[in-house]
């Protein structure tokens, strides 16, 4: 029986917004992406993943304005486009590929928490923040190697 090195890698973001200014803040906290080591490091596939959501959200959403009837069918593309062009990397990996998507006025809060138990030799989390003027999204990625 072959012994794995795991751990656990943990990511989190909070939405707040400020009231009495009428300004928005997007705050990251506990995002730790593990290498072999157990330092916090950044993965070499780290750019290639913030481009391919980054171009996938300027096409998808662009400078349209917050919708909420349209909200699911943008996330929905985003995580089919994103998740396809990862694949096309031809990287050792599955995919999971999340995506919120948020108003910036709206005045609302949120709390996404999420961890993975795994092999921190190999897999790896990614999170892209992208925005325009009425719209916040974040798009988590979890690559699980093959």
């Amino acid at each position: 029986m072959r012994r794995r090195n795991v751990d656990v890698a943990d990511f989190e973001f909070h939405w707040s917004s400020e009231h009495g200014d009428g300004k928005n803040a997007l705050l990251f906290g506990n995002l730790r992406i593990l290498n072999s080591s157990g330092k916090a490091g950044t993965h070499p596939m780290n750019q290639e993943v913030q481009t391919i959501a980054k171009e996938a959200l300027d096409t998808i959403i662009g400078n349209n304005a917050y919708q909420h009837l349209t909200t699911n069918q943008w996330s929905q593309q985003a995580v089919e486009t994103i998740t396809t062009n990862l694949v096309k990397l031809n990287k050792p990996y599955k995919y999971i590929v999340t995506c919120v998507i948020m108003q910036t006025n709206a005045g609302a809060g949120l709390s996404v928490s999420s961890t993975c138990y795994w092999d921190k030799t190999t897999d790896q989390s990614f999170t892209v923040r992208w925005e325009n003027k009425s719209v916040v999204t974040i798009v988590n990625v979890f690559a699980v190697a093959i």
